[in-house]
């Protein structure tokens, strides 16, 4: 059940991307957006995430050119063809950018980064899989390298049709098609503690109650 959930989630995605820039969640409070728009980039630009940079989940490249602000090179991941399509656009011709079609519970890093990135993609990784990827994040880091991430926790009553409790939601395109998709509502204060019972020192920022983000790296000795 699991493999296929995670098979409609990269569905939806495919299928989303066409009216990706054009589509907002149902809902989302204007004065919270307003203010993630400003406070994530900025998070993001005081790291600095310096190095060779592996951005997973890039979808349609909404973080990848500002990485490349930074960064040597990023290497940008994701499980869809046509959100790639749209990252490789938006970035253009900038030689240090990698765009590569991968599932990223199936694949494995050829190397090892400085940085590793994710945007909006922790909340759809299931919990039964939350310990996995996060040793994958490790594997994929330098001795000494660092993680960001950002994130919401947003779910509509439309979309809790199993509850609210259930990691699943259901998701609507704009042509009202509806699919199976995870959405873990993290809690900055728990997440920061779960990772670190894995190894991590990460601390975890909220943002306007519905949105955080997340920097930091291995435990010391880890």
């Amino acid at each position: 059940m699991n493999d296929a959930l995670l098979a409609e989630q990269i569905a939806y995605y495919r299928e989303r991307a066409p009216e990706y820039s054009q589509t907002t969640i149902d809902g989302l409070p204007a004065d919270a957006l307003a203010v993630a728009q400003r406070e994530l980039p900025a998070a993001l630009d005081r790291f600095r995430p310096g190095g060779d940079v592996l951005e997973l989940a890039c979808g349609p490249g909404t973080w990848t050119g500002q990485l490349l602000r930074h960064a040597s090179s990023v290497t940008a991941l994701d499980a869809s063809p046509e959100m790639l399509a749209l990252a490789a656009s938006a970035v253009g011709d900038d030689e240090n950018a990698r765009f590569e079609l991968a599932d990223i519970f199936d694949w494995t890093p050829p190397q090892r980064f400085d940085v590793v990135f994710f945007g909006f993609w922790l909340s759809h990784v299931p919990p039964e899989r939350f310990e996995e990827f996060w040793a994958l994040v490790a594997a994929c880091l330098v001795p000494g390298g660092r993680v960001f991430f950002v994130d919401d926790g947003y779910r509509t009553a439309d979309e809790l049709v199993w509850g609210e409790r259930a990691a699943t939601i259901r998701r609507r395109l704009s042509d009202r098609r509806a699919f199976r998709i995870v959405k873990v509502p993290h809690e900055p204060a728990a997440l920061e503690g779960r990772l670190a019972e894995l190894g991590w020192n990460v601390a975890v920022t909220s943002v306007a109650g519905t949105f955080y983000w997340g920097e930091g790296g291995r435990a010391a000795g880890l």
